[in-house]
């Protein structure tokens, strides 16, 4: 399949069943006169979207070309590839659905009101509201998993057989994300990695108004090796169905990628807002009219003596005065009037069923039985020598560091199930940059335990594809800083899904991060980034931080657990400077603590002591910094408890509140920036919930982190803590 380039395939004459083209023709109109109804609806202020599909209509014969089982990942204008795909579908009516969506309808069968997408459970359409390929990279991961189901025995929602197909615009064929996942795609086929997947580009040659050069796409790709390229003229329907079936049946039988390239139209602009005439010439525009998807299926159709033009119209008139009444009728369905409503599908929250799922998979990862790996301690790789694979439940493990005590958990996690996965770079062979996964490819093997591309978009890509595809992804990304590449597969990808198809579809997934700073100067900004914001303003994601051994695995067992029972996104960040932390006071080894089988609910704190006279607020490197303070200010009679959030996302805002109002003194030691830190977050939800006591906080400076000892001047310290503790006592 290396460089294939498949082009003249079909009679245009003969090629379709006359019924079948008239019934395609339908498809093609009921998508234009969708259009047409959503700019009228909109000039009328009952409609909320008006990107239309009109001069991309030959994208339902790429419908017509692929099963219903086939997962699709849609382009914003494939109404018409909709329109095909749902009619295959007892029960669906595509053209009400869409019109749903239009008016933001409550009784919009994929969104529920929250957003106009293209998609359908029950006709394997995954909505997508990317508008720049951003979900190119689940595309991928999804073609990667669908084998890898099969084998492993994990329950999905498609056969193996399937055919993954994801379609996007030229321009957007030139975003990093869509570069990238065409990259992952081609790499992966190239090491023997099954990757039944069509890439549908539509190139109508315009960017909004930006133009795309001519010939731009067919070099950028044809010529890809690894990479079957197949050209059509998307406005002609024997050809772009003909290119549709090469792809998929290339793509089905081979499993390799295949790029198909569609020249389409633009018609009526970018969307109802864009005034054409003013970047583009009546003459540019003429050209595009009389290629019009609709006149060259009614062309061929004639031609071919399937019908005559009086007949076609009729068809056309008939489709367009139903589209009209349907969206005459949609207009008094009722729409998301409440703040709960709107939120529902965001971060559905069963607690009890998240421990029951802790509590039974614990269970079969002690019984695990009937391979090596159940004989093996997950441990051993870290300098352990004991057996955590004994049946008996009551085995008391070592202490373990921070590190070993994942690793241990990773293990029982991998024994436990077989819909764990574990990746990213340097994750299988070496084990990690800092071993936490060392030895783990070793006992399970490379299918559950793989190294990825130096690429966070594909890491995370392949998460949420994984993540449809029935498995329990636990990615890692190699440090906090690099997170930020692909924050958009975070945010506008994975914490998405969910809310815009109203929980018909959802990407658990378990996110390892290691992060923060304090590694004695170390590597500088890129190693110990401590921003994380940007991963709590995302609605709906967990974001867990672990400060010690027996936290972390309690912790990491809850958040896989809520990804299986709810669906949710968890980014577990590990803090570096902790990971082979031994000590809390030199020699004492009191950090070290035995990984447990717990339960910790999300958002539920952790307190050290029962001072009365401050409360100090912290998580992460904060913990060991605040507690070594806490003895000190004990030596000169100040008695502190230290409450440690574990959890940064949800806030445990009880837990808070409870201890805050104990002492009546709070200091927050943020180790995380002044500005878009933590601290703030914790004053606010203090504060909202009726804390009047005395208030201060520490924190680290609004700077990058330098190298060296240079970090020592912007990082939270300990002395900036006791500092402001004896403060804060005087006040």
């Amino acid at each position: 399949m290396d460089g294939l380039r498949v082009s003249g395939r079909v009679d245009p004459l003969d090629a379709i069943d006359g019924a079948f083209g008239l019934e395609v023709f339908e498809s093609q109109v009921a998508s234009r006169h969708l259009d047409l109804a959503a700019r009228r609806l909109g000039a009328a202020r009952q409609g909320f979207y008006s990107i239309g599909s009109s001069g991309h209509e030959g994208n339902a014969a790429v419908a017509a070309a692929l099963r219903v089982d086939d997962p699709a990942l849609l382009h914003y204008r494939s109404a018409a590839f909709f329109v095909q795909r749902c009619k295959q579908v007892p029960g669906l009516d595509p053209i009400r659905d869409v019109l749903l969506g239009v008016v933001a309808a409550v009784a919009d069968p994929i969104s529920g009101g929250r957003h106009k997408v293209i998609g359908s459970a029950a006709a394997s359409i995954i909505p997508q509201t990317s508008t720049i390929a951003s979900h190119l990279p689940r595309a991928v991961g999804l073609a990667f998993a669908l084998d890898r189901a099969a084998k492993q025995g994990v329950s999905c929602p498609w056969p193996a057989d399937a055919v993954v197909v994801c379609s996007f615009g030229d321009a957007s064929a030139n975003h990093s994300t869509a570069v990238g996942a065409v990259n992952a795609a081609v790499h992966a086929s190239h090491q023997g990695v099954p990757m039944p997947l069509v890439f549908v580009c539509e190139d109508n040659g315009l960017g909004i108004s930006v133009p795309t050069a001519p010939d731009w796409i067919e070099r950028a790709y044809g010529p890809r090796p690894g990479l079957t390229y197949i050209a059509a003229d998307g406005c002609d329907l024997p050809d772009v169905l003909g290119a549709a079936e090469d792809a998929v049946h290339l793509a089905r039988t081979w499993k390799v990628p295949v790029f198909l390239h569609l020249r389409t139209v633009r018609l009526g602009g970018h969307a109802g807002s864009d005034v054409e005439s003013a970047y583009r010439g009546p003459a540019d525009i003429a050209a595009d009219l009389a290629r019009d998807p609709l006149l060259g299926t009614a062309r061929y159709l004639i031609s071919a003596g399937v019908a005559d033009a009086a007949e076609l119209l009729d068809r056309y008139e008939r489709i367009g005065a139903r589209v009209r009444e349907t969206a005459d009728e949609v207009v008094r369905e009722a729409r998301l009037d409440s703040a709960s409503a709107v939120i529902a599908p965001l971060a559905p929250t069963h607690p009890d069923a998240v421990r029951d799922d802790v509590v039974r998979t614990a269970q079969r990862a002690h019984t695990y039985t009937g391979t090596r790996e159940t004989h093996e301690s997950s441990s051993t790789a870290t300098g352990l020598s004991f057996d955590d694979g004994s049946p008996d439940p009551s085995n008391t493990l070592p202490r373990m560091t921070l590190a070993q005590a994942i690793n241990h958990t990773l293990g029982e996690l991998l024994a436990r199930d077989r819909d764990v996965l574990i990746f990213g770079e340097d994750v299988g062979r070496k084990g990690g940059v800092y071993g936490v996964t060392k030895g783990l490819r070793k006992r399970f093997g490379a299918r559950r335990v793989f190294d990825t591309l130096l690429d966070e978009q594909s890491i995370l890509g392949t998460a949420l594809g994984t993540g449809l595809a029935g498995f329990i992804p636990i990615p890692e990304v190699q440090y906090l800083a690099y997170v930020h590449n692909a924050a958009d597969q975070i945010r506008g990808e994975a914490a998405t899904l969910q809310f815009f198809s109203n929980g018909r579809y959802r990407n658990p997934m378990v996110i390892r991060i290691a992060g923060l700073a304090y590694q004695k100067g170390f590597g500088g900004h890129f190693h110990n980034d401590n921003s994380l914001a940007a991963l709590r303003d995302i609605p709906g994601v967990v974001v867990a931080v672990p400060a010690r051994a027996d936290d972390a695995a309690a912790m990491l067992r809850t958040c896989v657990s809520a990804a299986r029972v709810d669906g949710r996104v968890c980014l577990f960040v590990e803090p570096i400077a902790l990971y082979h932390t031994r000590d809390l006071h030199p020699g004492d080894e009191s950090w070290l603590a035995a990984p447990t089988s717990d339960h910790v609910p999300i958002g539920s704190a952790r307190v050290y002591g029962e001072g009365e006279d401050l409360t100090i607020v912290t998580f992460g490197n904060g913990v060991p910094m605040s507690l070594r303070t806490a003895d000190r200010l004990a030596a000169r009679g100040i008695h502190a408890r230290v409450l440690d959030l574990r959890w940064l996302n949800p806030l445990p805002v009880d837990d808070l509140a409870h201890h805050a109002a104990a002492t009546g003194r709070v200091l927050v030691a943020d180790e995380t920036r002044s500005s878009g830190g933590v601290s703030e977050s914790v004053y606010a939800a203090l504060i909202d919930g009726g804390y009047r006591g005395t208030l201060a906080r520490v924190t680290s400076e609004d700077s990058f982190i330098p190298l060296g000892p240079a970090a020592d001047a912007v990082l939270l310290s300990e002395s900036a803590i006791e500092t402001a503790a004896r403060r804060l006592m005087l006040s």
